[in-house]
């Protein structure tokens, strides 16, 4: 019989966060009746094959690999191994909220997404990373699921599509190595579906541990704008701008701090304290919030950097 939801997880080299992912998934105790997990192992050196072996009595899983092709291939190859009518995918790098699976199985929307947010047992770095990428005072709530800064746009850490709009598209671009995913769903509203934030589907998503792989990720994200801009005319927003207007404001406030008065380091500091503030009312830890105002900065001078390469770049 097929079953109705697929669970598809493309995964590189992280075997011990397949294993937290299918803890988590044990742990929401839906019946496995409807559902399954797809774990496509996408040319990894360090395989996941015995993590799946020790979940296999307990969770209906396909494991499949392939030679490495990228996260848009892997979640396409994936799609291929499974009949289900709806395709959820996920990153392997989050865990699943108790409600997650009892709220996917009860929804009949074509096409949602959920909001990541950050677990207690995250480290303080994974924590103020988690509230760069989620507050809306860094323009981060977009991803957060809260207050939103734009019309909301899944994306595949969290997303679920019925696989009759999936084949209408024709999948992921594989062709794309970032922003892969904010192209699909754009690809996906223009046949008419609305995206919908499907309460209750909520993952914890460990992001990276540092500030330099942290810097790098949102730098990627920046490039892939100018990318879906070109794709998708009309797409660029206000918010998408933010990030470089910040950058480039800080850097003009430095330049005449340094020549003139230090008097205009004063809006960054203003901003920084907003931060501070906000984060500790949020996360209800000083350590975080304090941590929280270098990630904060990384998350938009890194995503500003990138969209101002990718501009020079490709237009200039």
């Amino acid at each position: 019989m097929s079953k109705r939801v697929a669970f598809i997880i493309p995964v590189y080299n992280r075997p011990q966060e397949v294993r937290e992912l299918l803890a988590s998934m044990v742990a929401c105790g839906s019946h496995s009746e409807e559902w399954e997990v797809v774990i496509v192992e996408d040319g990894s050196s360090e395989s996941s094959e015995g993590v799946v072996a020790e979940y296999s009595a307990r969770l209906p899983i396909k494991y499949v690999t392939q030679p490495n092709g990228g996260p848009s291939s892997a979640r396409n190859f994936g799609a291929r191994q499974t009949s289900a009518e709806m395709l959820v995918f996920l990153d392997s790098d989050t865990t699943l909220s108790p409600a997650y699976l009892d709220t996917v199985l009860a929804t009949d929307a074509p096409f949602w997404g959920g909001a990541d947010r950050a677990s207690a047992d995250f480290s303080v770095m994974q924590r103020a990373v988690s509230y760069a990428m989620t507050s809306p005072l860094t323009t981060g709530g977009i991803r957060g699921g809260g207050e939103k800064m734009d019309k909301f746009y899944p994306r595949s850490f969290n997303m679920g599509v019925a696989r009759s709009l999936f084949e209408a598209v024709g999948g992921f671009d594989e062709g794309m190595r970032y922003g892969e995913d904010v192209d699909f769903s754009y690809r996906i509203t223009r046949t008419g579906t609305r995206a919908i934030l499907l309460r209750g589907a909520e993952v914890c998503h460990k992001r990276r541990t540092n500030l330099c792989g942290f810097f790098r990720q949102v730098a990627h994200s920046g490039e892939a704008r100018i990318v879906l801009t070109k794709r998708h005319p009309g797409t660029l927003k206000i918010v998408h701008l933010l990030p470089a207007a910040f950058t480039a404001g800080s850097v003009v406030c430095l330049i005449l701090a340094i020549l003139w008065c230090g008097w205009w380091l004063l809006p960054i500091g203003i901003v920084a304290l907003a931060w501070l503030f906000d984060a500790l009312l949020r996360e209800k830890s000083l350590p975080v919030a304090l941590m929280a105002i270098p990630a904060c900065f990384t998350q938009l001078y890194g995503y500003g950097f990138g969209f101002l390469k990718g501009l020079f770049c490709r237009f200039l």
